[in-house]
């Protein structure tokens, strides 16, 4: 009897009560992972005031947890692909969520840094495993839409530090956002039992009935045999470490392509990130007109990401992206030439869609061009190169504040990146990627079929 390939099966399934559950819980700890992102640039000059430390301080502080990020985002995705989903999620919520309540008891900016790093190799490692999982489980013709909504709870969470700021900073302080970021940690044996494993995990490790149960659930009209065995596509097995075969099949080039553009693109996130406050405090507007900016940015983000996500499932992945991250720098430099302040509240939305919403489409590239053995690894290391890029920009634009130029300054400095992270994008080998394979493989069954 021919064995069943489950990641087939997953491909061609029909929306049901597990995909939903699963989109679920991708928004809510994609939202608490955005939320706990934010919280430092949204509290940003409050800490400064509070800790007496000058700008190039608070960039470097800021970004600490970035550079736990950096090493979470390859730790984490490792871990994902050799021990399961599960418990990486689960400790990876533990971790960012306790230490970064714990960051809003200390006084001391060294310990707060400290802190926020550690904090930062769980808010590194959930992404990385949040789009593996969804491309994973994810219909093909809904994947890209389905995934885009990770950055729609990513951006709800930023939405939802700037309404908790506006109402606990000025009022009790900064560190009343930071002790509700610990509040996640009652999730964790939620997330342990709900948290859909690894197909190939699964496949690999003989876990029969956990699969027999996983096919049950989201594809449960299909007619399972108790003595039918489980397959995975011949690309998805793994012959050599992960890290290894990220390399090999010709991906060297496209690669190191991801690496760039995702440097690129996580300098302008955390870029804007940590300073989009500061700076709208220095042209002028007070620190509740400045957290409204946070959620225009925000907004933004959810139709970039969400209209992006469309686009990819009936346009061309790879110029769709392109086509982002170049329309980031031309919203950059114009916010860089100065605006109408009437005009500001939509430039900022632009910034959104096309900063935070070209991560998003970032990820979800990403996720379609490695095959799923490894894709966990292989995005968590995109993540890794990028996280180079979220570190430098904060530390850089805050030495940018400290010399006084024109903020508009900064916005061009971000908006190089953009032109930088289009080149990218452009060089990259969308042929020899596992969802380019996956088209010809369809095309040459229905041309067997002669449909």
């Amino acid at each position: 009897m021919p064995g069943v390939d489950v990641q087939k099966l997953a491909d061609e399934a029909e929306l049901n009560r597990f995909h939903y559950l699963t989109i679920a819980w991708l928004i809510v700890i994609a939202m608490l992972d955005g939320y706990d992102i934010g919280v430092t640039g949204a509290a940003l000059p409050a800490i400064m005031a509070d800790l007496k430390i000058d700008a190039t301080t608070g960039g470097a502080i800021a970004s600490a947890s970035l550079t736990g990020m950096a090493f979470g985002s390859a730790l984490f995705g490792m871990m994902a692909d050799r021990f399961g989903r599960k418990i990486s999620v689960a400790l990876a919520v533990a971790m960012f969520s306790l230490l970064t309540a714990t960051a809003g008891l200390v006084g001391s900016p060294i310990v707060f840094g400290a802190l926020r790093f550690f904090a930062g190799l769980g808010l590194g490692g959930v992404l990385p495993i949040l789009i593996a999982m969804a491309t994973e489980y994810a219909p093909v013709k809904y994947r890209a839409r389905i995934i885009s909504l990770a950055g729609f709870g990513y951006a709800l969470g930023g939405i939802a530090v700037a309404l908790v700021g506006k109402g606990l900073i000025e009022s009790y302080g900064w560190q009343g956002v930071f002790f509700v970021a610990g509040t996640p940690i009652v999730l964790v044996p939620l997330l342990l039992r709900s948290i859909p494993e690894s197909l190939p995990l699964l496949v690999k490790r003989g876990r029969y009935t956990e699969l027999r149960e996983m096919v049950n659930r989201f594809a449960p009209d299909y007619p399972l045999r108790p003595e039918q065995q489980f397959l995975l596509p011949q690309e998805e097995e793994v012959k050599a470490a992960p890290i290894a075969q990220v390399f090999q099949e010709q991906r060297t080039l496209s690669t190191l392509m991801f690496w760039i553009a995702n440097f690129a693109c996580l300098f302008m996130l955390y870029g804007l990130n940590t300073w989009l406050t500061k700076l709208m405090v220095t042209l002028g507007y007070s620190l509740g007109s400045a957290l409204t900016f946070i959620i225009a940015y925000n907004l933004g983000a959810v139709l970039g990401g969400t209209g992006g996500g469309w686009l990819f499932d009936r346009l061309h992945p790879k110029w769709v992206l392109f086509s982002f991250y170049a329309l980031s720098a031309v919203s950059l430099v114009t916010m860089g030439f100065g605006v109408a302040p009437g005009l500001t509240f939509l430039i900022v939305c632009a910034l959104g869609a096309f900063t935070l919403g070209t991560q998003i489409l970032t990820n979800i590239y990403g996720g379609m061009f490695y095959p799923a053995a490894i894709r966990s690894t292989a995005v968590g290391l995109n993540f890794a190169a990028g996280r180079v890029g979220s570190i430098i920009a904060p530390v850089l634009l805050g030495w940018l504040v400290t010399l006084n130029l024109p903020p508009q300054q900064a916005f061009d400095v971000i908006a190089v990146a953009g032109v930088i992270g289009a080149v990218a994008i452009a060089t990259i080998n969308h042929n020899i990627s596992a969802s380019a394979h996956l088209a010809e493989a369809k095309g040459k069954a229905a041309r067997a079929y002669g449909h």
